[in-house]
C-alpha cells in the first residue's frame, strides 16, 4: 500500500511545486524570492534542531540521517500560514496553503538512500502605489514562482554512532515578476514583466555522531557543509501596452519590446553546526547554528539601489519531550511534544537596515493506534516575525499550522513459503 502512495503523492507534489505560491511577503521580491524551511515537520517544530540519529523519522536537513533509518519510510507535510504586514502608512493581510515536502528513505543495511521534493524559495506579493493625483501614474507590482528541490542522499554508517552522508540537489523553478503602470481614469497601461527560468546542481555533506556521558544520558553532534554553486538564469524581459479591466485581468494590446538576459546565479557556501544531550526515546534539548556567506543572488532583472546582501546566519534552540514511549493504556503518554526558539538575519538589507526575523515553534507527535506501526501523524504551530516599520519598511507577523504523516514499513523481506 506504501508504495501506491508514494507513486501517487510524488505526481501530485510535482504538480504543484509549479502550481503554488509559497509566500505572500513583499520580501520575496528581492533575489531569487523568501527562503523556505528546507527540512521536514519535527524538525521545524523544533526550530529547526536535527541533531539526533532517528531510525523511524526522515531528517532531511542531513544526509547523514540517512544511514540511521530502521525501515522504508515515507514522509509528506505541507501547512497554512496567515501574515500580517504592517508599516508606517497601513497594514494588510495574506494567506497561503502550501504542500512543503516529500521525502523517501529505504534502509540498506550500514546504508540508507533517500529522495524526494521540496520548494528552495519562493516568490509571491501583490504591491500597488497610488498616485493622489487623478492624473498621475500608478504602479502595481506583482511576483510568483519559485526555485524547488529534487534531491537523492546517501547515508552510511562508518562505526557504530557515526555516520556521514552526501546529497546531490537538482534545483529548478520558473520566478516571474512585472510592473504594471496605468492613470486610474484610463483602462490601457504599459507592462513591463520579467521571467527567469533557473536551474542548477549543487551538493550537500553532512556527519552526524551520539555518544555516552553516562548509562541514560547520551550526547549529539552534527554538522553539514554544502559548497557554493551556480544557477542558471535564463530571463526574458518584455514590455507590452495592455488592456486591463476592474479585477487586473490583462490583454496584451500591442508589444513594444521584448529580449533575452542570461545571467548565472552564485548560490554561496553554507555550514551547519548543532550539538545536544538527551534520553533516547525521552527528551532531547539541542541548539543549532548556520552560515552562509554573503549571496546577493539577483538576476539582473530585479536589483534595487536601496538593497545590498550581508551573511546569512541563524541560531535555533530546541528540543523534545515524550512521556513515556512505550506506554500502552494513556495514549497522551505517548505523544511527542516539541518546541523551539530561533533568530536570524536573512541576509538582505534594505534602506540599509537588517531584516531580521524571529519565531517560536510548537509541535506534537502523535503515534499510530495500530497494533505494531511505527507511523505518525505530526502537528506543528510557529509564529514569528520579520522585518521592521522603522525605515519605510514593512513588518510582516505570522502565525502559521502545518500538518504531516510519517509512514513506516519494512521491504526485502525475503518469504519464508513459497
Amino acid at each position: 500500500m506504501i508504495k501506491q502512495i508514494i507513486v501517487t503523492a510524488c505526481f501530485f507534489l510535482t504538480l504543484a511545486s509549479f502550481a503554488q505560491s509559497g509566500s505572500a511577503s513583499p520580501y520575496s521580491y528581492f533575489g531569487i524570492g523568501e527562503s523556505r524551511f528546507k527540512g521536514n515537520l519535527e524538525n521545524r517544530s523544533m526550530s529547526g534542531v536535527a541533531i539526533e540519529q532517528d531510525s523511524i523519522h526522515i531528517n532531511i536537513l542531513n544526509p547523514a540521517s540517512f544511514a540511521a533509518i530502521r525501515l522504508t519510510t515515507f514522509t509528506m507535510g505541507g501547512g497554512y500560514t496567515s501574515t500580517k504586514m504592517k508599516s508606517d502608512k497601513g497594514d494588510a493581510k495574506a494567506q497561503r496553503t502550501t504542500l512543503d515536502y516529500l521525502a523517501v528513505a529505504l534502509p540498506l543495511g550500514k546504508m540508507g538512500v533517500g529522495f524526494g521534493l521540496l520548494p528552495y524559495s519562493s516568490v509571491g506579493y501583490k504591491i500597488e502605489s497610488l498616485s493622489s493625483d487623478p492624473n498621475g501614474n500608478n504602479n502595481r507590482l506583482t511576483g510568483s514562482g519559485g526555485l524547488n528541490k529534487a534531491f537523492f542522499a546517501l547515508g552510511y554508517t562508518i562505526i557504530p554512532n557515526l555516520v556521514v552522508g552526501a546529497d546531490i540537489q537538482y534545483n529548478f523553478g520558473r520566478i516571474k515578476n512585472s510592473n504594471l503602470e496605468f492613470i486610474t481614469a484610463i483602462p490601457i497601461g504599459t507592462q513591463e514583466e520579467n521571467k527567469a527560468d533557473l536551474s542548477g546542481f549543487s551538493t550537500n555533506f553532512g556527519v552526524m555522531y551520539q555518544g555516552k556521558i553516562n548509562k541514560k544520558l547520551n550526547y549529539y553532534g552534527s554538522a553539514t557543509y554544502m559548497p557554493g554553486s551556480t544557477l542558471a538564469s535564463n530571463n526574458t524581459r518584455t514590455i507590452s501596452t495592455v488592456q486591463y479591466d476592474a479585477n487586473f485581468n490583462l490583454g496584451i494590446v500591442d508589444v513594444v519590446d521584448a529580449e533575452l538576459i542570461r545571467k548565472d546565479i552564485k548560490i554561496p557556501e553554507k555550514i551547519t553546526f548543532g550539538a545536544g544531550i538527551g534520553q533516547s526515546r525521552k527528551w532531547l534539548v539541542g541548539t543549532q547554528i548556520v552560515y552562509q556567506n554573503i549571496g546577493g543572488s539577483g538576476n539582473g532583472v530585479n536589483d534595487s539601489k536601496n538593497v545590498t546582501y550581508e551573511n546569512y546566519s541563524n541560531y535555533s534552540l530546541g528540543g523534545y519531550y515524550i512521556p513515556n514511549y512505550n506506554m500502552f493504556s494513556k495514549y497522551y503518554q505517548k505523544i511527542t511534544y516539541r518546541a523551539g526558539l530561533k533568530y536570524g538575519k536573512t541576509g538582505t538589507i534594505i534602506n540599509s537596515k537588517s531584516i531580521d526575523e524571529t519565531g517560536i515553534t510548537l509541535g506534537f507527535g502523535l503515534p499510530s493506534v495500530t497494533g505494531g506501526s511505527l507511523s505518525n501523524f505530526n502537528i506543528g504551530l510557529e509564529y514569528g516575525k520579520r522585518g521592521t516599520t522603522s525605515n519605510g519598511l514593512i513588518q510582516e507577523n505570522y502565525g502559521s499550522i502545518s500538518l504531516s504523516f510519517s509512514l513506516n514499513d519494512k521491504w526485502f523481506r525475503q518469504s519464508k513459503f513459497n
